[in-house]
C-alpha cells in the first residue's frame, strides 16, 4: 500500500480521458486506479485492457484472465476495511472528472444541508445502473463539507461473481460502502458516520422507466434508526437519475435466475452484449440535486414500527410533491 496522506498521486491521463468517453473504457477506469494504490496480481493487465474497446473482446480478454490465474477466480482473501484515505483518492482522481464532466452534478439549497455529523441522507435512488446518482451526491457532500461519506450498498456490490470478476475484491468496502443489511446499518449508523440511504432500497432503481419519478414505499428502518441514535435526517432529491439507462423494463424474473436485484433490458442490450465492459457505464446526464429541510428525531421510546412507518410514507409523500413541482418547474422553464 502506498497511501499518501497529503498527497495524491494518480494523474488522469490522456488514456483515462480516452476511456471517459470511450463507453467500453468505463471498467478500465477503476481497475487502473485501484492499481495504482494496490499490489493486485490477480487483477487486469494491458493485454486485456486494451480487449475491453474490442466488440466482443471482453469475452477473451476474460478467458486469458482465467487461464492466468490457473483456471480459478481473483483471491478474495485478505480484504481490506473503509479507508478514508482511498475514498479521497478515488474521489478527487477518479469521480471528479466523472462528475464535473460528464454527469454536471449539481448540489442545490445547501443552506438546507446540516455542517455537522452525524447524519442520514436519504435519497430517491433511481436509473437501474450502477449507482452513479449515489457516488455523485457522495462527491458533492465531500466538496461542500468535506465529509467522508459512505453509502449503503446492495449485497452484490460486494460479492455476486460478475462483481469479482469486473470489480478489484473488496473495491467497494475499500470505498466506504455499507452492507445493505440491518446489522450493518445499524452498525454505522451507531459510529455516528454521513450515510447515503436509498428509503425506496432496490424497488427504487429497479421499477423502470415507465415508472420514472414514481417514488416507491420507504422501508421505516431509518426511522427507527435515527430516532434510537438521535441522528437527524437530510432529504435529497436526484433529477435526472431516471436517465441514466433510459426507456429500460427490469426483467425480474431472469434477473432471479442470475442472482441479479435486476436485470434491465434496453435498446443498448446489443451493444452490451458486445461489450460487457460497459455495465459500469451510464448514460450522459445532469444530476441535479434539491436538499430538502432535515427532519430532527424523535423519543426513541414512543417509536414502534407503526410510529416508524407513518413517518417514513409522510416523508415519501412530501419528497414525492416536490419532485413532481420541480419537474413541472424545469418543463414550464424549457417551454
Amino acid at each position: 500500500m502506498n497511501y499518501e496522506t497529503d498527497k495524491l498521486n494518480y494523474k488522469f491521463s490522456w488514456f483515462d480521458w480516452f476511456c471517459l468517453w470511450y463507453p467500453p473504457g468505463w471498467l478500465i477506469l477503476f481497475n487502473r486506479h485501484w492499481q495504482k494504490y494496490h499490489a493486485d496480481p490477480d487483477g487486469w493487465n494491458w493485454l486485456e485492457y486494451i480487449l475491453f474497446l474490442i466488440p466482443g473482446g471482453f469475452y477473451l480478454a476474460l478467458l486469458i484472465r482465467w487461464l492466468r490465474l490457473g483456471c480459478r477466480p481473483p483471491r478474495l482473501e485478505n480484504i481490506e476495511e473503509f479507508n478514508p484515505i482511498y475514498q479521497q483518492a478515488f474521489r478527487q482522481e477518479i469521480l471528479a472528472p466523472i462528475a464535473k464532466y460528464y454527469f454536471r452534478g449539481e448540489l442545490k439549497q445547501l443552506e438546507n444541508l446540516p455542517e455537522k455529523s452525524p447524519l442520514i441522507v436519504a435519497m430517491n435512488h433511481a436509473g437501474m445502473s450502477f449507482p452513479w446518482d449515489f457516488l455523485v451526491l457522495a462527491y458533492l457532500l465531500g466538496e461542500s463539507r468535506s465529509w467522508t461519506v459512505q453509502p449503503l450498498a446492495g449485497v452484490s456490490l460486494f460479492e455476486h461473481p460478475w462483481v469479482v470478476w469486473w470489480l478489484p475484491p473488496g473495491w467497494s468496502k475499500v470505498l466506504g460502502a455499507v452492507r445493505a443489511e440491518i446489522d450493518d446499518f445499524a452498525a454505522a449508523v451507531s459510529h455516528e458516520i454521513i450515510l447515503l440511504y436509498a428509503p425506496e432500497g432496490l424497488r427504487g432503481p429497479g421499477k423502470g422507466w415507465f415508472s420514472r419519478y414514481h417514488l416507491e414505499t420507504f422501508h421505516p428502518s431509518f426511522i427507527s434508526l435515527s430516532d434510537r441514535y438521535q441522528i437527524p435526517i437530510s432529504p435529497v432529491i436526484c433529477l435526472g437519475n431516471e436517465s441514466l439507462h433510459p426507456l429500460t423494463i427490469n426483467v425480474r424474473k431472469l434477473g432471479k435466475i442470475f442472482g441479479l436485484p435486476f436485470l434491465p433490458i434496453s435498446f443498448l442490450m446489443p451493444v452490451f452484449i458486445l461489450f460487457p465492459s460497459m455495465g459500469v457505464w451510464a448514460m450522459k446526464t445532469r444530476l441535479t440535486y434539491y436538499v430538502q429541510p432535515v427532519c430532527l428525531p424523535e423519543n426513541f421510546s414512543d417509536t414502534n414500527h407503526t410510529n416508524a412507518y407513518r413517518r417514513a410514507q409522510e416523508l415519501r409523500e412530501n419528497m414525492q410533491k416536490e419532485i413532481f413541482g420541480l419537474k413541472l418547474k424545469i418543463n414550464t422553464h424549457e417551454l
